[in-house]
């Protein structure tokens, strides 16, 4: 029997079975569902404020296609709401909150194979329902991951223009930079590099730091070509001290994955494979900083990959994605981990 197989068996048998162990008992982490959005899409880097989830942007089916809508996901009415849409159509553009606004950061223009990474930056405000611009990013960025702490707003890896005209996929290279924005100076400022350089990671914050893990590596062939392979490290960013450590690998590389803190551990979901075979994600995991140790949650009921996940309450929300490897077959599934 697999892991999977055994989870859900011991799910299953906790009610009959009192006496079985803390993490097989009715208690265990599961699954249940709440509302879809209201379009499908990937490529999400979502973020939460005043109880709400904010997404921006994404692909959508075909991957030739990529949106400017905007919606909010309100968990006491269990219902999406569509708010103002982006200035341009982005994917893979990445939100953070700080001071009661969303700050949406870089992402691409452009239907695949040509992707070009962009710099601008825009700020939401929730109460005028408005999109404003923002200092631009010191450089330009993608598939990186970004996050608030302590009322400064990191950004750390992803790609980046290989070259100023660059205009496809293959233009853009990894890297390990990161760079911090304080709202009060309006300024971007650089952080110390992180020890990976990768795209398609995740991250959250637990206990004011910056934990980012899995994604990929671009690594260019002989011939041109781009072979994607994935990563498991866990690195975590110390603002305090402009420092990073490596801690545990995640026990499977996953790349296009999602991530989430909640009760002061990190949730990781999903993600995809190129290489040595093409396979979508349906692993999710556990991560407790005090041990440095991961564990298995039970699997995504709906593998997918480029999806979003959020922390309202007690509850983590993993929504859209990709049901199979690849820029297409983007979903409205929306499935919630009771941790």
């Amino acid at each position: 029997m697999n892991r999977r197989d055994t989870l859900r068996l011991a799910t299953a048998l906790a009610a009959a079975h009192p006496l079985m162990p803390t993490w097989a008992r009715a208690t265990a982490p599961h699954w249940t569902t709440a509302a879809a959005p209201s379009l499908a899409r990937q490529e999400l880097y979502p973020e939460v404020l005043g109880g709400r989830i904010y997404v921006a942007g994404g692909l959508l089916n075909p991957n030739t296609g990529y949106s400017a809508h905007f919606e909010a996901y309100d968990p006491t009415t269990d219902r999406w709401t569509r708010l103002a849409t982006l200035p341009e159509a982005r994917h893979h553009i990445a939100l953070a909150a700080a001071a009661g606004r969303i700050h949406a950061v870089g992402g691409f223009t452009g239907g695949f194979p040509n992707w070009r990474a962009q710099a601008d930056t825009w700020v939401y405000d929730p109460g005028a329902n408005r999109w404003s611009a923002g200092a631009p990013l010191p450089y330009a960025s993608a598939e990186g991951v970004f996050a608030g702490i302590d009322g400064r707003l990191y950004l750390v890896g992803g790609r980046v223009r290989g070259r100023d005209d660059a205009r496809h996929f293959n233009d853009h290279t990894d890297t390990a930079r990161g760079a911090v924005f304080d709202p009060a100076t309006g300024r971007w400022s650089a952080i110390a590099d992180a020890p990976t350089a990768r795209n398609s990671a995740a991250a959250a914050v637990l206990d004011g730091r910056l934990h980012v893990v899995g994604g990929r590596q671009a690594l260019r062939q002989p011939d041109g070509s781009l072979r994607q392979v994935n990563v498991p490290q866990l690195e975590v960013y110390d603002p305090a001290t402009d420092r990073w450590t490596t801690r545990a690998p995640m026990p499977l590389p996953q790349g296009g994955l999602a991530a989430a803190a909640h009760g002061g551990r990190l949730y990781v979901f999903g993600g995809e494979q190129w290489v040595p075979e093409q396979k979508v994600f349906a692993d999710a995991w556990v991560y407790d900083p005090a041990t440095d140790r991961w564990s298995a949650l039970p699997p995504l009921p709906t593998p997918r990959h480029g999806l979003g996940a959020a922390t309202l309450g007690d509850r983590i929300h993993v929504f859209g994605g990709g049901t199979r490897v690849g820029g297409d077959f983007a979903s409205t599934v929306h499935e919630v981990l009771v941790p």
